[in-house]
């Protein structure tokens, strides 16, 4: 059986950023630099590596990035004033609260203390119900938004097709669902949303042309569960247990990449395929947030 097309997310990632980088001349031109405000409470160790390589890309493009740390032990109403305070500041077009907040800390209630349209990260409640009603002024999450670019990139035929989506989080699956069933161009898919609840899960996978695994556990999705052909996009993030790897452990996708490989179409990558997407699309969100204060 042939091998399956890999779908190089860091290739595509480098032309949004060529994209992006022209759209920053521009606004230079104008005098107008984006200025992109991290927040991070806390050490957590994926935090401080995902915030570093962001900081690392907005430097590269020429964004004006600033990460803000505070304590594990901060009080939610220190991290809502420190919110209050980048709202306010005019040099700082988009605010990327990093995930995960300490328990102590209502995670739905500092999204929505960023204001919309320095929401980069799309998670304010306004943000979310555009997407949802199809409204394309609003800004979309960037992993999501990132997936839809990896397949509209790779022609990836959207309209009429079966999608299931492994996964119905708030961050990933919900926004990835409303961005495929739009009425819209590179839209109008049939999506079927699977959790732990969904009733023999494999079938609907094997029904899917293209699956999109975000479902948190360590090469779910199975060689048996796609039909030849499809394409199969891993979000997964997970570490397991590795003797061989210097730190006892090694990150995988939630695709039994090497066998579902040669059954599938097209496939990404894990490492290398959604990942360089997350940050390319949050500096593009970041531009476009400059764009629009600048012309307000």
């Amino acid at each position: 059986m042939p091998v399956a097309n890999l779908i190089d997310g860091r290739a595509i990632a480098e032309g949004i950023h060529a994209e992006t980088a022209r759209r920053i001349e521009a606004l230079a031109v104008r005098e107008v630099k984006p200025g992109l405000a991290f927040v991070r409470v806390g050490e957590d160790p994926a935090s401080v590596v995902y915030v570093g390589m962001k900081e690392r890309h907005s430097a590269k493009l020429g964004i004006n990035s600033r990460t803000h740390l505070l304590p594990e032990s901060a009080s939610e109403a220190e991290l809502l004033a420190l919110i209050d305070r980048l709202n306010a500041d005019p040099a700082v077009h988009g605010i990327l609260v990093q995930a995960p907040l300490p328990a102590h800390i209502g995670a739905a209630r500092v999204y929505a203390r960023v204001r919309p349209e320095k929401d980069v990260d799309g998670f304010n409640p306004v943000n979310v119900g555009k997407l949802m009603l199809g409204d394309p002024t609003g800004f979309v999450p960037c992993t999501p938004a990132g997936v839809h670019e990896l397949l509209i990139r790779t022609s990836v035929p959207i309209a009429g097709a079966e999608v299931v989506i492994l996964g119905r989080g708030n961050i990933v699956g919900k926004p990835m669902a409303s961005l495929l069933i739009q009425k819209a161009r590179n839209a109008n898919a049939t999506v079927t949303v699977c959790h732990s609840q969904t009733r023999d899960l494999p079938g609907h996978c094997r029904r899917a042309d293209i699956i999109i695994a975000a479902i948190g556990v360590a090469r779910f999705l199975k060689a048996d569960m796609i039909k030849p052909g499809a394409t199969v996009i891993d979000v997964g993030v997970n570490r397991i247990p590795d003797p061989q790897a210097k730190s006892g452990s090694r990150l995988v996708g939630d695709v039994d990449f090497e066998n579902v490989q040669p059954k599938a179409g097209w496939i990404t990558p894990n490492p290398g395929g959604v990942g360089p997407m997350t940050i390319a699309l949050l500096m593009r969100n970041t531009v476009r947030a400059a764009e629009l204060a600048s012309a307000a």
